[in-house]
């Protein structure tokens, strides 16, 4: 009996995430987000519950806004924008830092999964070392880069984690390939977002 494919098990796709004028679908984007953390499990490794950890997080800070906020927080856009206008001082805007730290983590695994995708001879540990470099270590600590780095050197082998995915292949990298790109232009668009409107940066 075959394992379905990893994007058969989820029950929400970045490329199924609704985005108008008003913005980005806070539920649909949490629940992608949800889903994109399962892929951390199939890594396999424990060092990398410290990444589930803050993805999960932040996910749940941002969910509990929305469901006090349902109608002011529908978009990520009127999130932020509900929470300014209601919330003075940016260091007391918990929704709003969330959202930030969820998005930066985002930023990171999409662009170790990029730089694997686009390097097939390329190890996951050297793509996410990458990735890791030019996202998420910039806003960390002293304490906190060499847990992210030791989760690093944990990444399972290519051979071991794209079968995780599903099989075959062929069927497999491109829904990958879909997802990680409806994943890198809600990514991009909430930078400018951020940018524009001073709410922190991505």
């Amino acid at each position: 009996m075959s394992t379905p494919q990893f994007f058969e098990t989820i029950t929400k796709s970045f490329t199924e995430v609704t985005i108008t004028e008003a913005g980005v679908d806070t539920a649909e984007f949490l629940e992608a987000a949800e889903n994109l953390v399962k892929i951390f499990g199939l890594f396999g490794n424990p060092a990398f519950v410290v990444v589930q950890n803050d993805l999960t997080g932040n996910i749940a800070k941002v969910r509990a806004y929305l469901a006090h906020n349902p109608d002011s927080a529908k978009t990520l856009e009127s999130l932020l924008a509900n929470e300014k206008a209601n919330v003075p001082k940016a260091k007391d805007r918990v929704a709003t830092d969330a959202l930030m730290w969820l998005l930066r983590g985002l930023n990171f695994t999409a662009q170790g999964l990029r730089a694997n995708l686009d390097n097939p001879a390329e190890e996951l540990s050297a793509s996410f070392t990458k990735g890791y470099e030019g996202s998420l270590k910039k806003y960390h600590g002293m304490m906190v880069r060499p847990v992210f780095y030791l989760a690093m050197k944990a990444c399972p082998y290519r051979a071991t984690f794209y079968p995780k995915l599903g099989e075959p292949q062929s069927e497999v990298l491109p829904k990958l390939e879909a997802w990680l790109k409806a994943l890198e232009e809600i990514v991009k668009k909430e930078q400018t977002v951020f940018k524009a409107g001073g709410y922190g940066e991505i």
